[in-house]
């Protein structure tokens, strides 16, 4: 790779790690190109991105993003997102998917290193779109039970007749 290929590298990752929520690290050794392409395709389908880069560049993309810094060493893969949620979610289920050969290592939440936990905690969190159909159900409730009930009214008076 070009000296000046690699600076356009950081320049695009440390642009996208700006307006990250969540940057997720994860160990990809031993994942063969299938499994690779089953990460991306979940990624893809969240409007997230995930890419192999060097650690270097990496840590390069991230300290010009503002973000803190951590250490990157042997293999590793990044998933980011706009969003907190989706980038977590994302490495839980690729974790979950391949136990073997996909580990999440750290991650960073607004830029800040997050604790495992904090990143577990996060994948278990209903998406935005997950919240509105829960609202939108929620407020389609009565209007349901309502109609259920004329039915059931409308019926008992056709009986009656």
């Amino acid at each position: 790779m070009t000296r000046t290929r690699k600076e356009e590298l950081v320049s695009e990752m440390t642009a996208a790690f700006k307006d990250a929520g969540a940057i997720i690290v994860c160990d990809y050794k031993g994942m063969t190109v299938e499994n690779l392409e089953v990460v991306r395709n979940l990624a893809k389908d969240e409007d997230t991105k995930v890419k192999v880069i060097k650690n270097r560049l990496a840590r390069i993309a991230l300290k010009n993003a503002g973000c803190e810094d951590i250490e990157l060493k042997d293999t590793n893969l990044v998933i980011w997102g706009k969003t907190q949620v989706l980038p977590c979610k994302i490495a839980d289920k690729a974790a979950t998917q391949f136990k073997n050969s996909f580990v999440i290592k750290t991650g960073l939440i607004e830029g800040k290193v997050a604790s495992m936990d904090t990143i577990m905690a996060m994948a278990k969190l209903p998406t935005r779109d997950e919240l509105i159909g829960m609202l939108l159900n929620v407020w389609n409730a009565p209007v349901q039970n309502f109609t259920i009930g004329m039915q059931a009214l409308a019926r008992k008076k056709e009986e009656e007749n």
